[in-house]
């Protein structure tokens, strides 16, 4: 009699989100595709994991207006948040890993609102990481750009327009709810660059930020150590990827570079210790600009890192 435990494969679903609506730079909408072409679905499907790709998601145009009363594009943004959070809500009710390719950052109100619901109607707790050059916490009054997609961790803790504010908090019709995600819920990673106001408002808000000096001192792995510390069997673990997290050196095909970020290593590492958890259970991967890249270098290694996300290892090292 065969008493072997057989795990349950992973289903993994790609979302496409192709729009660079919430940026200033065009290009991120060639994103899902860049991915594709090096070798994601592939590579997924190597490691054992059930790939189901749900191609792109249909969305409007990106109109290149300026900002009005603080944002840009602000309807149109609306429309493709929606779309994401549709899609990532029917995958995590399929019992599905969602990963949704960007497209720009601004996505992931969408993307984290519909995860965040998920864990209030399972009874999960959530902890998101995201990696980024920029904290993402702009809003309308201190926004130097009127760009969203500097504004997605604003809204997700509760400050910013009331239309994106009741999709990310999954309000429905009520007028005023809960934040989808409390300061406490979020970890950044990598970030060195921030707008002066932004930095104060920050700080005023608790958020929990490894800036790029607290990662030279303390190093990449003291640093995942203390931001996931508390993930457990409980914890849903949601990771956005902003490409731009990284080195340009490494990774050139972003629409906001910034030196100084993380080296090839370091990145390999947190990842890594992502996997390690074994919590991670949603993601966004965001910013990949093929316009700004050198033969799709950056895609592929953002394939290479993604592997990592889910189990391949670059050390001589058992992992369960």
């Amino acid at each position: 009699m065969n008493t072997d435990v057989t795990e349950p494969v992973t289903r993994l679903r790609l979302i496409g989100a192709p729009t660079d609506i919430g940026a200033s730079m065009r290009g991120a909408s060639l994103g899902p595709e860049a991915l594709r072409v090096a070798g994601l679905p592939e590579a997924m499907a190597r490691l054992g994991l059930q790939v189901l790709d749900a191609g792109n998601l249909q969305g409007p145009p990106n109109p290149c207006l300026p900002p009005q009363d603080g944002h840009r594009h602000l309807p149109e943004s609306l429309a493709w948040n929606q779309a994401v959070f549709d899609a990532v809500s029917q995958a995590l009710q399929a019992g599905e890993v969602p990963m949704m390719l960007g497209g720009d950052h601004s996505l992931a109100i969408g993307s984290i609102g519909a995860v965040a619901a998920h864990c209030r109607a399972t009874g999960q707790r959530l902890r998101v990481i995201w990696l980024d050059a920029h904290a993402d916490f702009n809003t309308s009054d201190i926004t130097p750009s009127g760009n969203i997609h500097g504004m997605p961790v604003a809204v997700l803790c509760g400050h910013g327009p009331a239309s994106l504010l009741r999709l990310a908090g999954n309000w429905g019709e009520v007028e005023a709810g809960p934040p989808a995600l409390l300061p406490d819920d979020i970890r950044l990673i990598g970030v060195r660059s921030v707008d002066p106001l932004e930095r104060r408002f920050v700080h005023a808000q608790g958020l929990e930020v490894f800036d790029m000096r607290h990662l030279d001192e303390h190093g990449m792995r003291a640093v995942m150590q203390q931001a996931l510390l508390g993930v457990d069997e409980r914890t849903h673990l949601h990771l956005s990827f902003d490409v731009d997290f990284l080195d340009p050196d490494i990774a050139p095909g972003v629409g906001t570079a910034v030196r100084g970020g993380p080296s090839y290593r370091e990145a390999q590492l947190c990842m890594e210790m992502i996997a390690d958890t074994g919590r991670l259970a949603s993601l966004d991967v965001v910013e990949l600009n093929p316009a700004r890249d050198v033969q799709n270098r950056t895609a592929e290694l953002v394939v290479d890192l993604v592997e990592s996300l889910f189990g391949k290892s670059t050390l001589m090292r058992w992992r369960p």
